[in-house]
């Protein structure tokens, strides 16, 4: 009579099963990544393929990306509806497909421009040919096109100033912050500053530094204009505090064992610092940076607007004055592109996050 054997411990399903988790592993390390841009629903669609419950992975990937896009799609189809409804003195508030087509406009006024721009730089070298040809090198000139800003130099001109901004910011608020974190006799002298000051608005700041700006930037022909400056460092002025509060709370948030150490050991200050106290407070100290850019970010389209800095705070204020039948529009295509950057810009804080504590625990 033959014998009742069991599979379950045989070679193969040993291999198999070895294979399925080293496939999970996999998986959960790719997870890792993909949430850093918010491609998290990924994963579940990966766990389908490699035979992990697919009924279950379909409710996660429906939880994850089906209801987020109904949303969305919940909310045009409001818009579209609605939008006509509200008259104002510039018109009906535009609806989805009046702002997607003032985007393309935008688009194409680029495109133009650069073709301008390739026109007048060939012109340019043809002329300054035909006088070197004829022995007329004293007159040759090289000049700069002088076009107006499209608009995606104008993104450029915002992103370029908010990160000025955020990086003296980060260079005044960590060193603070681990100064007010190790020693309580500093926190208690800088705490009441900081406690005033944190909820001060940029529309206060601004004339004080557009002031102050123009007295000690004398000219404008300089590396960088009193307009950006003026952005800039209103920007670092609003944004400091978050970075500041979290590197000294996580700076005293600290085993005090790996102080004790540090003591025992003798280290130096700078040790102690690079060593023990920074990467214990890394997480508390992004979690400040991404704070500190999302308000830096905010802070920018108030000072563009006011300081005539020519990014996106500057075109939104000019088409606001504009009162062209397309301004409404044109002002929902910079909402709309504010909001996507900021998005960005905090997956990117996120990414470096995750990095560097990936690069911790390894």
């Amino acid at each position: 009579m033959a014998a009742i054997t069991d599979d379950s411990d045989s070679p193969v399903s040993e291999q198999r099963a070895a294979r399925r988790a080293r496939l999970h592993a996999r998986i959960s390390r790719v997870d890792s990544y993909l949430k850093i841009f918010g491609l998290g629903w990924i994963t579940p669609l990966l766990r389908a393929a490699a035979g992990d419950s697919p009924m279950a992975q379909m409710r996660e990937v429906w939880r994850q990306l089906g209801i987020p896009m109904l949303s969305i799609l919940v909310f045009l189809i409001a818009w579209s509806q609605l939008a006509p409804t509200v008259q104002t003195s510039l018109g009906a508030i535009p609806g989805p497909l009046e702002v997607w087509e003032q985007a393309e406009n935008l688009h194409a006024d680029y495109v133009r421009e650069r073709e301008k721009q390739a026109d007048f730089m060939e012109r340019q070298e043809t002329r300054n040919a035909k006088l070197v040809a004829a022995g007329k090198d004293d007159r040759v000139k090289w000049r700069d096109y002088t076009g107006a800003p499209t608009y995606y130099d104008q993104i450029w001109t915002s992103i370029q100033t908010v990160f000025f901004g955020f990086l003296l910011a980060t260079a005044v608020a960590v060193p603070v912050g681990i100064l007010c974190g190790l020693s309580r006799t500093a926190n208690a002298a800088i705490n009441p500053i900081i406690q005033i000051f944190k909820p001060v608005s940029p529309l206060a700041w601004l004339p004080i530094v557009t002031m102050v700006v123009s007295a000690a930037y004398a000219t404008n022909d300089g590396l960088m204009s009193k307009s950006f400056l003026t952005s800039a460092i209103t920007v670092t002025l609003c944004s400091l505090w978050p970075t500041l509060i979290n590197t000294a709370h996580g700076v005293a948030s600290i085993d005090k064992d790996l102080v004790n150490v540090g003591r025992v050991l003798k280290l130096s200050t700078w040790t102690k610092i690079t060593k023990l106290v920074l990467p214990s407070a890394l997480p508390l100290i992004f979690t400040g940076l991404r704070l500190s850019l999302g308000v830096g970010w905010m802070v920018l389209i108030a000072a563009e607007m006011l300081a005539q800095n020519p990014g996106l705070g500057k075109f939104v204020w000019d088409e606001f004055q504009n009162g062209s039948s397309q301004s409404l529009a044109k002002i929902m295509v910079a909402v709309f592109t504010i909001g996507l950057i900021g998005f960005l810009l905090d997956r990117m804080m996120y990414a470096i996050q995750s990095a560097v504590s990936f690069s911790n625990q390894r």
